[in-house]
C-alpha cells in the first residue's frame, strides 16, 4: 500500500491519522508539538522531525492544519513538503484555507511534478472518529482517482467538486450553512425557554418535521446538555467566515448573513470563549433574551 505522510495532528488529525493506520496504510506522521507524534508512534506510526522528511518518506502527504499562513508555511516554506517532494508525490491538504491560496498552492506544486488535491472535511470530531467525513475534493481527476481509497479510510460521502480550489469554495458554503443553523437553533430554543416551553421538547418536535437537521440534533443536545468542549472551536468557525467573506469580495458575492454570523463568533473570541465548540453560540442569544436554554 502506498506510505502515507500525515502532517497536523490535532483534534481532527488524530483520529483521521488513525483511521488510516486502521485500514493498514503505512504512517509517517509530524505535528508541532510532539506529544501526538509519540502518540501515534507507540501504535506503530513512524516519527519524523520535519514536513520535508515526510514527503521524502511518502507517496503521499495529507495535511490537516488550522489556517492558510499554516498551510503555506508547511508545503512551501524552509523545510517544508515541497522541498521535499519528488515528481509523483501527491499532497492532499484536507485543511480549510482561502480557496485563492488553495489554487496558488496547486500550481506551485505542480511546477515539481507534484499532484495537489484540496479536500476539506465536515463533521467534526465525531465524523473524525468514526470515519464518516463528508470530504469535498478539488484538484486533477487523476489524482483523485488514485487516492480515493485512501479519502475512503476517512469519510464517507466523498464528492469530487473540479478543478483546484473548488473541495475550498464547497467547504466556504458549508461553512456558512452550519453557522447559520446554528445561530437559527439557538435563537429558536432561546425563544422556547423565555417563553416557559421545554427546550428539549421543542427539539425533539421538531427533529420530526421540516426543520430538522444534522445542526439540530447534535448541536441541540449540546446545547441542553451544556457541553461546549471543542468538536469544532468557535475561534475556527471564525476563521472559516472570514475565508468565506473573503471569497465573496473576490468574485462579487453579497453575503449579508455570513458577515453577521462573522460579527457574533468574532464577539465570542472576544470575549475569551474561542476555544469552545461552535455550539456555545447559543450563550449570546441566551443573554439576548435573558434566559438559560436548559430542560425544564
Amino acid at each position: 500500500m502506498e506510505r502515507i505522510g500525515f502532517i497536523g495532528l490535532g483534534v481532527m488529525g488524530k483520529p483521521m491519522a488513525r483511521n488510516l493506520m486502521k485500514a493498514g496504510y503505512p504512517l509517517v506522521v509530524y505535528n508541532r508539538s510532539r506529544a501526538p507524534v509519540e502518540e501515534l508512534a507507540a501504535e506503530g506510526a513512524e516519527a519524523a522531525g520535519s514536513p520535508k522528511e515526510v514527503a521524502q518518506r511518502s507517496d503521499v502527504v495529507i495535511t490537516m492544519l488550522p489556517d492558510t499562513p499554516d498551510v503555506e508555511q508547511v508545503l512551501a516554506g524552509p523545510n517544508g513538503v515541497f522541498e521535499g517532494g519528488r515528481p509523483g508525490l501527491i499532497v492532499i491538504d484536507m485543511s480549510t484555507i482561502d480557496p485563492i491560496a488553495a489554487r496558488r498552492l496547486a500550481a506551485q506544486a505542480a511546477e515539481r511534478g507534484i499532484a495537489m488535491l484540496d479536500a476539506p472535511v465536515s463533521g467534526g470530531e465525531i465524523g473524525a472518529i468514526q470515519g464518516t467525513l463528508s470530504i469535498m475534493v478539488g484538484g486533477e481527476v487523476s489524482a483523485f482517482e488514485r487516492c480515493l481509497p485512501i479519502l475512503q479510510a476517512m469519510g464517507r460521502n466523498i464528492v469530487y467538486m473540479g478543478g483546484p480550489g473548488a473541495g475550498q469554495v464547497t467547504k466556504a458554503a458549508n461553512q456558512i450553512v452550519v453557522a447559520l443553523t446554528i445561530a437559527a437553533v439557538s435563537e429558536a430554543l432561546a425563544l422556547a425557554a423565555k417563553a416557559g416551553v421545554d427546550p428539549a421538547r421543542v427539539r425533539q418536535a421538531l427533529l420530526g418535521g421540516f426543520a430538522s437537521s444534522r445542526v439540530l440534533e447534535v448541536h441541540g443536545q449540546r446545547i441542553l446538555e451544556r457541553n461546549f468542549r471543542p468538536g469544532f472551536r468557535i475561534r475556527l468557525h471564525h476563521k472559516d467566515l472570514r475565508i468565506a467573506l473573503g471569497l465573496g469580495r473576490a468574485v462579487g458575492a453579497s453575503l449579508p448573513l455570513t458577515a453577521l454570523i462573522h460579527e457574533w463568533l468574532g464577539a465570542m473570541v472576544t470575549r475569551g470563549h474561542g476555544e469552545l465548540d461552535h455550539s456555545a453560540l447559543v450563550t449570546l442569544f441566551e443573554e439576548w433574551a435573558q434566559t438559560e436554554v436548559r430542560p425544564m
